[in-house]
């Protein structure tokens, strides 16, 4: 007589969701990893090779630098993870600037008139990107290229013809410049030290940002157009609006900086902007952002540019040639990819 084996019944397998994760491997999982490793072993080196790195007055104008590109870096970074670039952000800036000036002068009107006039119609420019996009089905380096080339153009032409020259007149005397200049381009006291007003427009597109990549079902959507756009859209997820939208706010941080940069200098050049776009792409890809789209996130973007402040400021305090800047900054743009591309792997590992 033969005694039947025990029935096995198969161990019961817990949901993913309710599985407890160490903090290590939350860390590793974090696209920002890479940035700040970068930004301490930046911060570290022109501690060590630059005497006046670290007074009080050259970290502000380092964070000065490091948020007049954080701005544009952080609206830039959405639209990358959203899946699609934007090569005529540079120039838009410019645009943004120009449009609010010859608008205010010509008109003879309040200087907030002129500012918001360049929202509306920085705004559609970005409205164009994304529906251009979304309607063409055509590659966004096409069409932002096209948008770039148009808005060069338009740019000279215009203020060649309203000017006469290649740069815009002063509206310094106008109504309402002194009330603009505090909102945009005014400087802040903390301990004797003079900080610019863009930082605090800096650290408010950062939380802003991070509050709806992370909190809001936008921020789902983002992700999710960024990571497959056709699974995406079956799912529900609205992809045109979602891309129109990033488009949108790329523009908006466009028009911040075009009139941080009207109203600290009283005039624009025209010429102004072109080769800017790189540089932002560059410090999105710094902080984390893949090429590819559907990774990264707004904190990234902002130490990316804290890298890139620290860099561009730092070669200067160590009195070194200037020209190297570039160098470095290509560098540390190929030293990043690879490292993000390993925080990737090691964050899909431990899922």
């Amino acid at each position: 007589m033969t005694t039947a084996a025990p029935e096995r019944h198969p161990e019961p397998q817990l949901d993913e969701r309710v599985l407890r994760t160490s903090p290590w491997k939350k860390l590793m999982g974090r696209p920002e990893l890479g940035s700040v490793v970068g930004a301490v072993a930046v911060f570290v080196f022109f501690a060590i090779f630059a005497d006046s790195f670290l007074r009080a007055t050259s970290l502000a104008t380092v964070l000065y630098a490091a948020s007049t590109l954080g701005i544009m870096a952080v609206p830039v970074a959405l639209l990358m993870i959203g899946g699609e670039f934007d090569l005529s952000a540079g120039v838009l800036v410019t645009s943004s600037a120009l449009i609010s000036s010859m608008f205010s002068y010509q008109m003879t009107a309040n200087t907030w008139v002129g500012v918001g006039v360049s929202l509306l119609v920085t705004l559609a420019i970005g409205v164009f990107n994304g529906v251009m996009l979304t309607r063409t089905k055509l590659p966004s380096f096409i069409i932002t290229l096209g948008t770039f080339l148009m808005l060069t153009g338009m740019n000279l032409g215009f203020t060649k013809l309203i000017s006469g020259t290649v740069s815009t007149k002063s509206i310094a005397d106008m109504q309402g410049f002194s009330s603009a200049k505090s909102v945009f381009a005014s400087t802040l006291t903390v301990g004797g030290v003079d900080f610019k007003i863009t930082i605090l427009w800096w650290l408010a597109l950062v939380l802003v940002a991070t509050w709806i990549l992370l909190r809001t079902r936008v921020g789902n959507w983002i992700f999710a157009v960024g990571g497959d756009v056709d699974s995406a859209r079956a799912v529900g997820v609205p992809v045109n609006k979602t891309k129109i939208g990033l488009y949108m706010g790329v523009a908006f941080g466009a028009w911040i900086s075009g009139q941080h940069l009207l109203f600290s200098y009283d005039v624009v050049q025209s010429g102004e902007g072109v080769g800017n776009e790189l540089i932002y792409i560059v410090a999105a890809v710094i902080g984390g952002c893949l090429i590819t789209g559907g990774y990264g996130s707004a904190v990234g973007a902002a130490i990316g540019a804290l890298i890139f402040g620290m860099t561009s400021k730092g070669i200067v305090f160590a009195e070194w040639n200037s020209d190297w800047f570039k160098f470095f900054l290509g560098a540390m743009l190929l030293l990043a990819t690879l490292l993000n591309a390993w925080v990737r792997k090691r964050a899909e590992a431990i899922k």
